[in-house]
């Protein structure tokens, strides 16, 4: 059963879970002159003396990143974090848009096929949404899925997994949607939410374990694996007939593809499992993320 350190987010085994097992780059913080925590058999672990290359490079970012520091509450709770912020962008456009016009809050949060070179819109974009049920839906599943995959890959890789496949899933959509120039003006057409990137995280899943139950619509338990391959099906059937309105069905499958990808380099990679079943109210969650909206 792989354990998280709580000082330094990485993912270790039984056998190196404390901090002093470890290149811990939360060890430099620890008042420990006699080096209590050095356990003799590991010459990477320094107790009194000498940096490890993780504490060196930790160093040079001027930034106290160790164990009391001010980004010790973003170790094991990422996943929260990026909740906090959907909400916060969320609530963002709103004003923005009441305070300002339709077209800036698209500047600011939508990612359009007519302005790609916008490359802050490839971030907030995946944390705008465009609708209380859009975000409502993309939450809870990231809600009850997400620390699970948190849990297993680490704080900072997690983080990366949901940035990267909600940059890549949006980016996706909008180059379809730039084959379909002729039929958009630059007042329409675009992509947001976080789908993409729960779509990652529920295809991770899938691959640590295909059996993992989940509660569809909090009533229907289903494997882990029938969800996945129902919406990669889904997605492809819309995306080759054309359709599905404004849900952006490519970001979907990429979303899907980057998480299966990730999962399975993780279990080559590492002796790692996921649970037989979620452990939030008594376990089980939703099925599916809310569509990613496009525009």
């Amino acid at each position: 059963m792989p354990y998280n350190c709580r000082h330094c987010g990485g993912t270790f085994c039984a056998d190196h879970r404390l901090p002093e097992n470890h290149d811990c780059t939360g060890l430099q913080d620890w008042n420990d002159p006699q080096g209590v925590f050095d356990s003799g058999f590991d010459d990477s672990v320094n107790g009194g003396g000498g940096t490890s290359k993780a504490s060196s490079l930790a160093d040079k970012i001027p930034i106290n990143t160790g164990a009391g520091g001010p980004l010790a509450y973003f170790r094991g709770n990422m996943t929260y974090t990026f909740l906090v912020l959907m909400w916060l962008t969320f609530a963002a456009q709103l004003v923005v848009r009441a305070a300002f016009d339709y077209e800036l809050m698209q500047t600011l949060f939508v990612l359009r096929p007519y302005y790609p070179e916008y490359v802050w819109t490839w971030v907030t974009s995946v944390f705008a949404h465009g609708g209380l049920y859009h975000i409502v839906g993309n939450s809870i599943v990231i809600f009850f899925f997400g620390p699970l995959v948190e849990r297993y890959v680490g704080s900072r890789n997690f983080a990366i997994l949901f940035l990267v496949s909600g940059a890549l899933a949006g980016l996706s959509q909008i180059a379809i949607q730039i084959v379909e120039l002729n039929t958009i003006t630059p007042l329409t057409g675009g992509v947001l939410g976080a789908s993409g990137a729960a779509l990652a995280i529920l295809g991770v899943l899938t691959i640590l374990n295909p059996d993992l139950k989940v509660y569809l619509y909090f009533i229907l338990p289903v494997p882990i694996w029938v969800l996945a391959g129902g919406y990669a099906i889904f997605s492809i059937f819309f995306i080759g007939t054309g359709g599905g309105g404004n849900v952006a069905h490519m970001a979907h499958l990429v979303g899907l593809a980057i998480g299966l990808a990730y999962g399975q380099y993780i279990k080559q990679n590492r002796n790692v499992s996921a649970p037989n079943r979620l452990e939030f109210g008594g376990g089980g969650g939703p099925g599916g993320p809310g569509g990613r909206r496009r525009f």
